[in-house]
């Protein structure tokens, strides 16, 4: 498989309706990719999916909520019903908290919201969409993490990462060190699983304050998205490297 595949592929893209994930959603459809918008919210998930159309993707929704296990099992049956395989999941659905946010006086409510979603929400729509993945000639999972998950980087003298973060960023460091797990389990399944670390992206979790657009944002997931069959595996990048763990 490569990024010029004519293939009839299906992804999902969860928090697909705005965003870095819209703009991943979009990037695949104009591939000719068949696109799974998954959003919790009913009205942005249906403009999302009329607004690709409109664009010429072949885009569809997906009611889906990565914090509840009844919403991830119907969209596993949407899936199954619509295509009988998935190739693509990219895990992108995700909530920042506030920022800075030390640790010694961080809201423990704001740290379970943010693991429930960003980290558990990914186990448990990985898990779920597998038995669709494993029907996939090219399957691939894409996890959006982020550089400041980094713990090479957090402690490199110099790097500036934003602040101090109790909350958002140790996230980041379970869902990179999650990768690594979920790598070596699927090691020889045909399953390539890849972190994406888009920058420093203007969306509305930074008050739209970042200093790339969510398309620049969304390039490195859409390549790790379409890695022919010997790409690399557990492994993290942005736009130019990979990234440290």
């Amino acid at each position: 498989m490569s990024e010029n595949t004519s293939e009839n592929m299906v992804a999902l893209v969860t928090g697909a309706n705005k965003g870095i994930g819209y703009a991943i959603a979009a990037g695949l459809g104009a591939r000719g990719w068949s696109v799974g918008v998954g959003a919790r919210d009913g009205q942005r998930r249906e403009d999302a999916v009329a607004k690709l159309r409109a664009a010429g993707a072949d885009a569809f929704g997906v009611p889906l909520d990565v914090t509840d296990d009844g919403s991830v099992s119907a969209a596993v049956q949407l899936i199954e019903e619509r295509a009988g395989r998935l190739d693509v999941l990219v895990n992108n659905a995700g909530v920042a908290g506030s920022w800075p946010d030390e640790p010694t006086t961080v809201d423990l409510e704001t740290v379970r919201r943010l693991v429930e979603t960003n980290v558990i929400g990914v186990i448990r729509v990985t898990n779920a969409m597998l038995p669709l993945l494993h029907r996939s000639e090219h399957p691939r999972i894409v996890n959006q993490s982020s550089h400041v998950g980094s713990m090479t980087l957090q402690t490199t003298p110099g790097v500036d990462l934003g602040g101090i973060s109790g909350g958002y960023a140790p996230t980041k460091t379970y869902l990179n060190a999650l990768t690594i797990q979920y790598a070596k389990e699927l090691s020889g399944t045909g399953i390539l699983i890849n972190n994406a670390c888009p920058g420093y992206v203007a969306t509305d979790l930074n008050g739209f304050n970042g200093t790339h657009t969510p398309e620049q944002g969304a390039a490195i997931a859409i390549r790790l998205a379409t890695l022919p069959d010997d790409g690399p595996t557990g492994q993290q990048f942005d736009d130019n490297e990979v990234v440290p763990w």
